[in-house]
């Protein structure tokens, strides 16, 4: 059986090209077991968000294709949705894009004494992530980030 990561990868690739020449990008694939189900979960969004015919398509097309090559041994579920409002920030350009908003971060080890961090995404350089919390401005280097997220302000 292929493994989660094998399985995300060719996902992606079969379904990059169709998202791309419909003006979608690819969030993030997930392929986890929750309970006793597997669950193939695709985020999409694109600039004007998407809404439910959008997933319904992209359904179709990446069921097909999985049906094709089927290389997921085994029953499971799949899902493609928005990446919702606390969009998860994975590739580089989601931390450029981000610049100026409300994140939530997470780091491998601690930084001033903290693994988690939630303020304005103040820069990014490939590099560095820094975050200003309140009058202070924290530096995480973006390899020790865990995790991260927008986050919505209430």
């Amino acid at each position: 059986m292929s493994s989660a990561q094998q399985i995300k990868s060719i996902v992606e690739e079969l379904v990059q090209s169709f998202l791309n020449e419909n003006g979608f990008e690819l969030v993030d694939v997930e392929y986890v077991k929750e309970g006793g189900n597997w669950f193939l979960r695709v985020y999409v969004d694109k600039e004007s968000g998407i809404d439910i015919d959008d997933c319904g398509r992209i359904s179709e097309y990446l069921s097909a294709k999985l049906d094709e090559k089927d290389p997921i041994e085994g029953a499971y579920f799949l899902e493609v949705s928005s990446p919702g409002a606390e969009r998860p920030l994975k590739k580089t350009q989601d931390y450029h894009k981000a610049v100026g908003e409300h994140v939530f971060v997470t780091t491998y080890e601690p930084i001033d004494g903290l693994k988690e961090f939630e303020g304005t995404l103040h820069s990014f350089d490939e590099e560095t992530v820094v975050i200003e919390m309140g009058k202070k401005k924290i530096s995480i280097p973006f390899g020790k980030v865990a995790s991260a997220r927008l986050a919505i302000l209430f």
